[in-house]
């Protein structure tokens, strides 16, 4: 479970909290972030002529839809539910495949991921939050500069959120800090997997080609922006059934691609609990994936949702 975090303004030595930020990027990991932001987008401006020209095998598909699966819900299960919220207890052999999982979607180190997504839930559209799309105001032109920002803007800010502050358990991890630390071979290892994959499956050169476009750049552009659309259009547009300190709300055409994660307005409500998707008809996949590591004794001490949790979040607004 997150610990709550103080909102107070930094203090001297070791009183009180630490500051939220904690120096800025070097050149070459700001380098890393356009890099894995912009080619991946690269690759999903020319996916069309590519198709057109080139055309797309099953195998390729296969290959998207395997590795979209893998590397999105390591981050919806893995360094959402899981490391952020503490929704469940795992076993140590899980929890560093599940760290591994989150990586494999180049969204950034496991730990910075969960820094980053802490400090949101600290000042959630409110100053200090990294990524909310209301803090220039509500004129046209603010919400359109809020969603830039939200959605992608705040990736290339050179600004660090404070890893000491917000995610001090996981730097204390020694299993899960070397899986921090190795973020640049799961990196290598997401886009050459597949290409290696479609060479083999297809015994063919063109066919680790077409994988690496598809199921590796394409994919991971694809998921970039899925996950980028939960911290932009899910604070901005959608229903809100629930009641929550922000404006989280609910998007129902995000569900599946998202695994569940567009079920924003519960999640903010009650952040701890494993499933999102609490009411009929709403489909959460990472809630699935938690309840099957549970029935295997994987996964254990599951947060899950009660009627009458429910009832009070629902209620308190009415």
């Amino acid at each position: 479970m997150t610990a709550t975090l103080d909102e107070g303004p930094p203090a001297p030595a070791n009183n009180g909290p630490k500051p939220i930020l904690e120096g800025t990027r070097t050149r070459g990991v700001q380098f890393s972030v356009y890099f894995g932001v912009i080619a991946p987008l690269a690759a999903l401006i020319a996916a069309v002529p590519f198709a057109w020209g080139w055309g797309l095998t099953w195998v390729d598909v296969a290959l998207f839809v395997a590795f979209y699966a893998i590397s999105g819900l390591g981050v919806t299960v893995s360094y959402h539910r899981y490391f952020t919220h503490g929704s469940f207890k795992a076993k140590p052999w899980l929890r560093v495949a599940m760290a591994i999982a989150g990586s494999l979607a180049v969204q950034g180190p496991v730990i910075t991921w969960v820094a980053d997504h802490r400090r949101h839930h600290a000042f959630s559209d409110r100053e200090g939050d990294p990524h909310s799309p209301w803090l220039f105001g509500t004129s046209p032109l603010a919400i359109s500069k809020g969603f830039w920002h939200a959605h992608m803007g705040w990736l290339f800010e050179r600004d660090k959120t404070n890893i000491h502050r917000f995610a001090p358990d996981l730097v204390r991890d020694k299993a899960i800090k070397k899986v921090d630390e190795l973020f640049w071979l799961w990196t290598l290892l997401s886009l050459t997997l597949p290409a290696l994959l479609g060479g083999l499956l297809t015994w063919s050169l063109w066919g680790a080609v077409t994988a690496f476009f598809w199921a590796g750049l394409v994919r991971v552009c694809v998921l970039h922006h899925v996950t980028w659309s939960v911290n932009s259009i899910c604070h901005m547009i959608g229903e809100r059934p629930f009641t929550a300190r922000d404006r989280s709300a609910n998007f129902w055409p995000l569900a599946i691609l998202s695994f569940g994660e567009s079920w924003h307005n519960l999640h903010h409500a009650d952040p701890t609990s494993a499933r999102h998707g609490v009411q009929r008809g709403q489909i959460d996949i990472s809630a699935r994936v938690i309840w099957l590591f549970e029935k295997l004794g994987w996964a254990y001490s599951v947060r899950w949702p009660t009627p009458t949790r429910l009832a009070k979040l629902s209620a308190a607004g009415k």
